[in-house]
């Protein structure tokens, strides 16, 4: 059995999960938390599929904070099964939720992770490899962006472990330094055109000036 294999047989064992769940809440079973169970969980199976299928489901700035809610959740409860006395569904329902938050807390925080070619739209794996090409042909590459008083230069270079991008934000009255390194080019191109506006046609064309 492969890795692949493994993760979707996961993933379908935690729908399982929260079939039998949906089922024990329409009968009368669990506790005033279960619908709070279920939801969490069935955002945690979403992201799940989408880490094992590798496609893009809601956002990815989600993902992470819902990893760190399944971990916090995991504590407290664990605290209060040890402090606490439980009834023997309560009980059940808060040590089975615990055990299955476990992997997904580890699977969640790495599909959160913005620095993946799954998250990037079809534009974006066009510039890629667009700025793939340009940078096997020379690196260092240099773009100017200017918007009235406002100049972003950037530099992208390519290096063994992935991509750098050297900005130097300047203005008339400050200017500003900051480094970003990123494992793929798609990454690197949704920080360039969001946070410089620079796209990669403009690394085609002259700059008129050079940064240090």
């Amino acid at each position: 059995m492969n890795l692949d294999r493994a993760y979707r047989l996961l993933a379908l064992f935690y729908s399982l999960i929260l079939v039998i769940g949906v089922i024990a809440l329409m009968v009368g079973g669990g506790t005033l938390l279960a619908p709070v169970y279920l939801l969490l969980g069935t955002l945690a199976v979403v992201g799940l599929w989408g880490y094992i299928l590798k496609r893009r489901f809601m956002n990815p700035r989600m993902w992470r904070p819902l990893a760190g809610v399944l971990a916090v959740g995991i504590v407290v409860q664990l605290f209060i099964m040890l402090t606490t006395p439980l009834s023997s569904v309560f009980l059940t329902w808060m040590l089975t939720s615990s055990i299955f938050s476990v992997m997904l807390v580890i699977l969640l925080y790495r599909y959160g992770d913005r620095d993946q070619p799954l998250w990037a739209t079809e534009e974006e794996r066009a510039a890629a490899k667009q700025l793939e090409l340009l940078l096997n042909g020379s690196s260092p590459l240099t773009a100017i962006k200017r918007d009235g008083d406002r100049e972003n230069s950037v530099k992208v270079s390519k290096f063994d472990n992935g991509y750098k991008a050297s900005v130097t934000r300047r203005t008339q009255k400050s200017q500003e330094r900051f480094e970003e390194r990123f494992r793929y080019p798609e990454t690197l191109v949704f920080f360039l055109e969001k946070f410089t506006s620079v796209t990669v046609n403009d690394f085609q064309k002259k700059p008129t000036t050079d940064i240090s």
